[in-house]
């Protein structure tokens, strides 16, 4: 599925779409350069799931989870920011392996082509974000 996205305001509906899908367990696997929307696509879905932190991309600190207070079946969304990580082993070494196994959690994993080997197959989902050909065109493509 392709879906060209025109501004922020239609990301975060976007993002609303897709988290009304989310059963839990789930990894969201964000591909994309710079500025091509992924984290304001994690912002709209932590909206979405019912966050109320301020979301902003945990490049530095590389795991942030928000807590899922108004959902019955899922209770956090783990953001992660993989950009500063030479591979997998270094999000294991964090003790993010110990959240695929939770099936009231869900994941999002920015820049998760360089930690591909450690993401449970079968509960991935690609998401692949380019710039549009216009000033906040975002074209959003997932692998299904």
């Amino acid at each position: 599925m392709k879906k060209i996205i025109n501004s922020e305001k239609e990301m975060y509906k976007f993002a609303s779409q897709l988290a009304k899908k989310l059963k839990g367990g789930e990894v969201l696997a964000l591909q994309g350069e710079l500025g091509a929307g992924k984290t304001t696509f994690v912002k709209g879905l932590a909206r979405a799931l019912g966050v109320r932190e301020v979301v902003h991309s945990p490049t530095f600190i590389l795991v942030k989870p928000y807590r899922i207070r108004n959902q019955k079946i899922i209770k956090t969304l783990i953001h992660v920011d993989a950009y500063r990580v030479a591979g997998g082993e270094d999000l294991i070494f964090v003790g993010l392996d110990e959240f695929f196994q939770d099936k009231d959690t869900v994941m999002a994993i920015e820049w998760a082509e360089k930690v591909k080997k450690i993401l449970p197959r079968a509960r991935t989902k690609w998401i692949k974000f380019y710039l549009g050909k216009k000033l906040n065109q975002r074209i959003v493509q997932i692998k299904d």
